[in-house]
């Protein structure tokens, strides 16, 4: 391997990253990743202090970036962003949808309205920035799709609204996009975090005790940070994964497969 190999492992030098929820937690650490190995990146949200956050972050890794407010629940709002990025940056190469919403509730009194909202971001957002960032993916002949589901969309997760419905519904559309575009030189892959640390969360994690049962559930024995979900959709987002397609990546140290040590086992425990 060259130096100059070397230098782009990952293949990214260049590429054009579209990251939506930009503005978080777990979008910031993206975002971050991806100019740190030469990416062009453009995250786009709702959230505008979030984005700042992140602007000045990628303003320091070089100027071949930007963060535009979008929703991506939005046709024409995804479409907006979608022609500014391309006329800043170029085409895009790589899209990583990430924006979602969690709104807790019980399915039996839970409002229509409240349903739609969560699956407009969590499922028909996904779908619409896949859709119109996968146009622009086209003209190049390739491009990497990685979506950002959960444990939640493959383990029913009570009391939570929508999301886990949503979630799962991520992973499918993950596959059937794998099915239709892998022709065209379009990858679609997925990555499903465990229980996180992220600004969304750590509310959580101030309640005494709560990291410590979470922590002591999980194999690796700690919870995980935005930098390892990170990790996982670089990989995904690389050349270094390009025989990888319609597949899922669980980030979770373990947790999701775990079940049978939940199961009382005297004499054996």
């Amino acid at each position: 391997m060259t130096a100059q190999d070397s230098s782009d492992w990952l293949g990214l030098s260049g590429r054009v990253c579209v990251v939506t929820g930009g503005g978080g937690g777990i979008g910031r650490a993206v975002a971050s990743s991806l100019a740190r190995a030469g990416a062009r990146v453009a995250a786009i949200d709702l959230d505008e202090r979030g984005l700042q956050g992140t602007g000045a972050e990628l303003g320091e890794l070089g100027r071949d970036n930007l963060v535009t407010r979008c929703d991506t629940s939005s046709v024409e709002s995804v479409a907006a962003a979608s022609e500014t990025i391309e006329k800043s940056l170029g085409s895009c190469g790589v899209l990583v949808n990430m924006a979602a919403v969690l709104r807790p509730g019980g399915l039996e009194n839970l409002s229509l309205a409240e349903w739609n909202a969560v699956l407009s971001v969590n499922l028909t957002g996904y779908f619409i920035c896949a859709q119109i960032f996968g146009r622009q993916m086209r003209k190049l002949g390739r491009g990497s799709l990685v979506h950002v589901a959960s444990i939640a969309g493959s383990h029913a997760q009570g009391q939570s609204g929508a999301y886990s419905v949503s979630k799962a519904g991520v992973i499918m559309l993950s596959r059937q996009l794998a099915s239709e575009w892998g022709p065209q030189g379009i990858r679609s892959n997925v990555v499903s975090p465990g229980m996180v640390i992220t600004p969304m969360s750590e509310s959580f994690y101030d309640t005494p005790g709560v990291t410590e049962r979470r922590t002591a559930v999980v194999p690796t024995r700690r919870i995980g940070m935005p930098q390892d979900i990170a990790d996982a959709i670089l990989f995904l987002a690389s050349d270094r994964s390009s025989y990888v397609n319609g597949d899922e990546i669980t980030v979770d140290g373990g947790y999701a497969n775990m079940l049978m040590n939940l199961v009382p086992r005297p004499g054996f425990d």
